[in-house]
């Protein structure tokens, strides 16, 4: 077993070890993952646990007969988060705390700020956090869909060192172990590559909406923002005790050596984007290896529809290079594209400054 190191982590817990039947929530396999956390805090750690189950907690009292609506999943919830919280608190001594979150959340800086106060606080009281995603009033557009990424968002907002995904099988495999009987455990994932993500199958069970592939995106976002991910067995208590060791009985996705700060975590991971700006060649030297803001000068074509202060992808020959924070309206930015900045209040009546996209609320993202 691989040893590894913590101080902070969050502890993502899925629908099938919350309520193993689909419809009640159960203390079968949450003792081990209960006594975990308590010992891991009289070490000295600190803990934030991103809980599932609210829905199929509720959903014995919200019988249907049919596929349940978007408002019979959220009554469904509504009523089963109560339970869920209350099933987590009877194992503990020490106060615990529900938080609720939408992508919504997540988007708006303000918010999130407040979010990651809020943690921040009640870890300092020593109180243990649990985060869910709030499906009583969440839509489709405003749920970032799978407890697998909101924990991973969790870990960036918290600033955490690890990410604990619990799982019904033991990591991540060569092929699907429930099929395939030569499968075996890949114990160590030094980068996420497309070759891994092939490894990814389908949802692997019918209470939750995550499977391996939502996994390996929250690995990928923490592994790329300085946070070790281990994907391990919820159902085996003996896994907790090896944890407890510092012993990784799963797969330990290692961190990238940088380490971004809040803010760029931030832009990277929870922004979602409005549109594009294409820029030329200059403009791209400019932003990696000089670290500079985007001028319009450096802009070649604008697409989609976005307002002053939304979030973009900055792209150079179809590959997104950075995204950022565009100063300037769609609309605003087709009239100014190519032009020195102080040409800017002449086509347009008005400025915000030089720079489209500034540095500060820029990030650098690589991808093709």
């Amino acid at each position: 077993m691989l040893n590894f190191e913590w101080q902070r982590a969050v502890i993502k817990v899925g629908s099938a070890l919350i309520a193993p039947d689909g419809t009640q929530c159960s203390a079968k396999y949450l003792l081990a993952i209960a006594r975990f956390i308590t010992e891991s805090r009289l070490q000295g750690k600190q803990v934030v646990l991103v809980s599932s189950g609210s829905v199929a907690a509720g959903r014995a009292n919200v019988a249907t007969r049919h596929a349940p609506s978007i408002a019979e999943k959220q009554a469904m919830a509504a009523i089963g988060q109560t339970r869920m919280m209350a099933n987590w608190a009877r194992f503990f001594d020490f106060p615990c705390a529900q938080i609720l979150l939408t992508y919504d959340d997540l988007h708006n800086r303000t918010r999130y700020v407040n979010i990651q106060n809020t943690l921040r606080e009640l870890l300092a009281r020593e109180a243990l956090p649990i985060v869910n995603e709030n499906d009583s009033v969440a839509v489709n557009e405003l749920k970032v869909g799978d407890n697998d990424n909101l924990a991973a968002y969790t870990a960036l907002v918290s600033q955490a060192d690890t990410l604990i995904i619990c799982s019904d099988i033991d990591g991540l495999f060569t092929a699907d172990p429930r099929k395939n009987p030569d499968a075996t455990l890949i114990e160590e994932v030094e980068t996420i590559t497309p070759e891994i993500f092939k490894l990814a199958g389908g949802a692997g069970s019918s209470v939750g909406t995550g499977g391996m592939k939502t996994k390996l995106e929250a690995a990928e976002k923490c592994s790329k923002s300085g946070i070790q991910t281990l994907i391990v067995n919820g159902r085996k208590g003996d896994v907790f005790d090896a944890l407890l060791a510092g012993k990784v009985k799963g797969t330990l996705f290692r961190s990238g050596q940088t380490q971004d700060n809040a803010r760029a975590r931030w832009l990277k991971h929870t922004l979602k984007t409005a549109g594009e700006i294409h820029v030329d060649d200059g403009a791209r030297k400019a932003i990696t290896e000089r670290g500079a803001s985007l001028l319009p000068s450096g802009i070649i074509e604008v697409k989609g529809g976005f307002k002053p202060g939304e979030a973009v992808n900055i792209v150079f020959d179809g590959g997104n290079i950075a995204k950022g924070l565009s100063l300037y309206s769609s609309d605003d930015l087709s009239a100014i594209k190519g032009l020195r900045s102080d040409k800017i209040e002449q086509a347009i009546g008005y400025t915000y400054g030089e720079a489209v996209v500034h540095r500060d609320d820029m990030v650098l993202v690589f991808s093709k």
